[in-house]
Parts: structure tokens; C-alpha cells; sequence
């Protein structure tokens, strides 16, 4: 099954010029037993890993390349997943921030999973943590088919490392959560980052 849409044209397409994707992968949509790595070539995936070691400064790169591969089992689950409220840890978070700084490569991830998944950032407040969010987040991994590292799948007070990443994520009612795939018509919180 192909994507609906075509890939966006890089940043570098000028006026009339025809863009040549970033992207040389599959465009059909990604199912849940696609490999995480696999979504990234080697280039993309070194370039959002030196965007986590460029804003967490002395950050061992293998821990930054394992941070940004939950960040992908996160975007898979959420992608999977829409109508359930789920959050990344801080940690996750940190890679899902990468992930949306290179714009084109997350538009052409987000085409491949089938639907957007929208980041709506809250300053963080250590009195709207809830654990059973991130315990049915890592749930949600592990069905379509993966293995979170529990070592970065903790809450505020666990944290395995101190990253940049600074905003926080709450479930809202209604039925949508801190992450918004696209299909939910309200949000009581921020914009997209």
C-alpha cells in the first residue's frame, strides 16, 4: 500500500526546480514489524543522533543512539495507536525533539507511519506525572512488536541521565492524550513544536 501523499520536497528544491526526495526508502507505509532502525538511513539516523549529542553536551553517542531508537518506537506507537494517551519519558523525549528538529525527514517518517504524530509541549510539573502513562506507552511498544529499554522509559525521579528536553506531557480529557496523531479535533494545551 503506498502513502497517500507524496514525500515533501527537500528544503534545498528551489523555484521550478523538480526536488529530489532525502529519502531513497520504501514511501509504502510502515507496519509494526518494521525495524525502528530501519526507518533512518545510516545518514539520517547519525544526523538526528548528533542533533541529541549537540544539545546534551558530553552525552555518550551510544546512549544518544539508543534514546533516538525509542524515540521511533514512541512515533510507531503513537502512530499505531491513535486514540490511546501516551507520553514519552523525558529521555524519549529528548529524541522525539531530534526527531521533529529535521522537518523533512519526521514529515516523510510521519507519511511513511500513515499519520502525523503532533508534539504539544507542557513546561514540566513534576505534580502531573503519572506513572501508568508511560507503563501503558511501553505496553503499547511491546504490541506492535518491540522492546522498550526500560532504562529510559522511567519518570523524572529515575532518570538514567540529564537531557535537554524540558517539557512535560498530560494526559487530557476527552479521549486524547499528550500526543495528538493528527485525529483528535481539540487539545486543551500549546502548539506544535
Amino acid at each position: 500500500m503506498s502513502t497517500p501523499y507524496p514525500p515533501p520536497p527537500p528544503c534545498s528544491a528551489g523555484k521550478g526546480e523538480t526536488p529530489t526526495p532525502a529519502y531513497t526508502g520504501s514511501t509504502t507505509l510502515v507496519t509494526a514489524q518494521a525495524t525502528p532502525r530501519a526507518l533512518l538511513s545510516d545518514a539520517d539516523f547519525n544526523a538526528v543522533m548528533h542533533t541529541i549529542l549537540d544539545n546534551n553536551p558530553g552525552m555518550d553517542p551510544f546512549l544518544a543512539s539508543r534514546i533516538l531508537l525509542e524515540a521511533l518506537k514512541f512515533v510507531i506507537a503513537a502512530s499505531l495507536f491513535p486514540t490511546v494517551r501516551i507520553a514519552p519519558s523525558r529521555e524519549v523525549d529528548e529524541g522525539w525533539h531530534a526527531l521533529i528538529l529535521h522537518t523533512h525527514l519526521y514529515a516523510s517518517l510521519c507519511n511513511r507511519l500513515g499519520r502525523v504524530v503532533h508534539h504539544y509541549p507542557e513546561r514540566p510539573d513534576a505534580s502531573r506525572h503519572d506513572p501508568e502513562v508511560l507503563t501503558r506507552t511501553m505496553a503499547l511498544i511491546e504490541q506492535a512488536g518491540y522492546t522498550p529499554d526500560s532504562e529510559l522509559w522511567v519518570g523524572p525521579d529515575r532518570s538514567l541521565v540529564t537531557v535537554a528536553a524540558t517539557c512535560s506531557h498530560t494526559p487530557v480529557p476527552g479521549g486524547c492524550g499528550p500526543i495528538n496523531p493528527g485525529n483528535c479535533a481539540t487539545h486543551g494545551g500549546g502548539g506544535d513544536e
